[in-house]
């Protein structure tokens, strides 16, 4: 009796209470963007001259993503799209200063006005991040603060570190840190060392690779000594870059010893694609324009026990999902009343499933001059970079809309012959030569509706002005002063 007393009192008796699991730690996050970068310019992605030794081990030890853009061809749109999380129609952040940069006799329309930089009422990133406990810091080109933007301490960031303020080469007499590569990263490691006890995000926008280009002389005489490859062979580009490398592998170093880098969350990209100094081939384009070479980057996201080590990830993704990736990483909400036009891109470093959108796009309404090499398909008849464009990539598909043909020569009764539209299939044609527009069109009409009913839902503006200035002829002449190239392979 007294057993299954015992045993019952046992029973009824409450369990001592185990301790409470703590929950995962949130982790940091670093977003390392580069200036100018293309993506054939790294090891990884087959350059015969360049070397980037230690972000080809980032990329070994993470996910490359095959498919990464940029969301706009040039600096500063893009840098609104990344730290907004929306496309340029949302922000009008379209050009840096203005969208009717070249020959104005050459532009059939009337560009849509640029805004000069992120309005301070946008919320960013760093503001989200902020308002969820973390640690904010920016360490290099801002980008955003013209008349009618901010400057990064009123958008979210506690610790502002520009020091370097030029791209050109007025700093050529610190020969140990060209463009400020090294003292942006002691900055950034300092901050990381200061708040290695709490979630951080910290943003290390670089001024390297874009012009002037720099780099240590140790460096330099390292490239000139080297053969000359195929396709990459400037000596200083390819030191600027070994050098921008180096940076990253310092600061890659202080997090394995401060023993953070297990609950760090790296993502390196670049802001646009490579300039006229770097071929991108096979790709056709450069920065400026909304061809492959003008859009497509360098993507690497690494984050120990998270992502499975060289991994490699086709999905087509863009910088605006790096606003919901990282809310989604530190469990942090959508700020009340914001727009999102990403998405979280956290199924795809778990494995776990795919991503529910079916396309990504872009919106230019504007002109932007100078046109570079651009192998065969450099437009002698306008010299622009870019022409007013939407773009939509759906799967393998990409379909280019000029609003100048649509607006003017016909729209869709005409869309067969007005050249208005281009149409290619990325995995059959990566370099955009192909046009499939006129033997595909139902593929053309679906994508087409597609675009233009994104471009509505946004309330993208679309230039529709005739440009009284307008002159055939001068549109149809060659750039002055151009010598036109044509190095592309099909």
């Amino acid at each position: 009796m007294k057993r299954i007393l015992a045993t019952c009192f046992l029973l009824l008796s409450p369990c001592p209470l185990l301790p409470a699991a703590e929950p995962p730690p949130r982790p940091n996050i670093i977003l390392i963007f580069a200036d100018d970068l293309g993506w054939r310019d790294v090891g990884w992605q087959g350059t015969d001259f360049y070397e980037t030794p230690h972000l080809d081990r980032l990329a070994a030890s993470g996910m490359v993503f095959t498919n990464g853009y940029a969301a706009a061809g040039n600096c500063a749109p893009s840098r609104a799209c990344l730290l907004s999380g929306t496309y340029t129609p949302r922000h009008h952040v379209y050009a840096v200063q203005t969208t009717d940069r070249g020959p104005k006799a050459a532009m059939r329309l009337v560009p849509i006005p640029n805004r000069s930089g992120l309005a301070q009422a946008n919320i960013t990133i760093a503001d989200a991040l902020k308002a969820a406990g973390y640690a904010t810091g920016i360490f290099g080109k801002w980008h955003l603060d013209g008349p009618e933007g901010a400057e990064p301490g009123e958008q979210g960031f506690d610790t502002v570190h520009q020091s370097y303020h030029t791209w050109s080469d007025a700093k050529a007499d610190e020969p140990d840190n060209p463009k400020g590569i090294f003292s942006l990263t002691r900055g950034a490691i300092d901050f990381i060392d200061r708040n290695r006890n709490r979630p951080f995000f910290l943003y290390l926008p670089h001024y390297a690779i874009h012009t002037g280009l720099q780099a240590r002389p140790e460096t330099l005489a390292r490239f000139e000594k080297k053969p000359r490859g195929a396709q990459h062979g400037d000596p200083l580009y390819a030191a600027c870059l070994y050098d921008l490398d180096a940076g990253v592998g310092q600061l890659m170093a202080k997090l394995t010893a401060l023993g953070l880098e297990q609950n760090t969350l790296v993502v390196f990209t670049s802001d646009n694609g490579g300039t006229q100094k770097s071929s991108q081939e096979p790709l056709r384009g450069n920065k400026g324009g909304y061809y492959e070479g003008g859009i497509r980057e360098p993507f690497i996201a690494h984050w120990p026990g998270v992502i499975k080590p060289g991994s490699r990830n086709d999905t087509p993704i863009i910088n605006v999902d790096l606003f919901p990736t990282f809310l989604a990483a530190a469990g942090a909400p959508v700020p009340a009343g914001k727009t999102l036009d990403g998405e979280s891109l956290l199924p795809l470093f778990r494995g776990t499933g795919p991503l529910a959108r079916q396309s990504i796009f872009w919106h230019f309404p504007g002109y932007l001059n100078d046109p570079v090499i651009r192998g065969r398909d450099l437009d002698v008849r306008t010299g622009f970079r870019s022409r007013p464009v939407s773009v939509i990539r759906q799967g393998d598909w990409k379909l280019h809309l000029f609003h100048e043909e649509w607006v003017l020569d016909g729209g869709r009764e005409k869309i067969a012959t007005n050249k208005s539209v281009e149409l290619y299939n990325l995995a059959a044609d990566l370099g955009e030569h192909r046009d499939l527009a006129a033997t595909e069109p139902a593929r053309r009409d679906a994508l087409l509706n597609d675009l233009l009913a994104w471009i509505k839902s946004t309330n993208a503006l679309v230039p529709s002005q005739p440009n009284p200035a307008y002159d055939p002829a001068t549109a149809n002449a060659a750039p002055a002063g151009k010598k036109i190239k044509n190095k592309a392979k099909p």
